[in-house]
């Protein structure tokens, strides 16, 4: 049986979750609709793409959150008070912006890899296999991301 300290963590971590993402989708809106010069339709393209992929993220957290008893932070002053990230600046350059993106997504992998060991601890084996997918995801847009800054992430 599941203790409540546990279940507690678990939903804690949840909300963590729920705030960066929300704050990221937040951010990868600005990007999209600020983002200037020689790159701007590719990555016009895919930050839509992220932030749609973060769309989906945010609501599949919300309602993990709800399943296992807990509130999902919502509102977004709460977020911006949880999250481990910042919003967005206006103002950046491309590289700026994929710079922040990069910065974001090693904090983001950093906290799910912890939320994996507390799921785990509490026998919540469906938090930690939805946390494993998104680190699998989110590593990849961060690879791709290094690789448009020219970044070897091999080292």
């Amino acid at each position: 049986m599941v203790q409540i300290t546990e279940k507690n963590k678990v939903i804690e971590s949840l909300n963590k979750q729920l705030a960066n993402h929300i704050v990221l989708w937040g951010k990868l809106h600005n990007f999209h609709w600020y983002v200037k010069g020689a790159h701007f339709f590719s990555l016009h393209t895919k930050f839509e793409e992220l932030y749609d992929s973060t769309s989906v993220i945010v609501d599949d957290i919300a309602e993990r959150i709800l399943a296992i008893g807990g509130q999902p932070v919502g509102k977004l002053k709460e977020a911006l008070e949880e999250s481990s990230i910042d919003e967005a600046e206006y103002g950046l350059d491309d590289q700026a912006m994929v710079g922040q993106l990069i910065e974001d997504y090693e904090v983001i992998i950093a906290e799910l890899r912890s939320g994996v060991k507390e799921a785990e601890d509490a026998g919540d084996d469906s938090t930690a296999d939805m946390y494993i997918a998104y680190i699998q995801e989110i590593e990849k847009n961060n690879w791709m991301l290094q690789a448009y800054l020219g970044n070897d992430v091999s080292k």
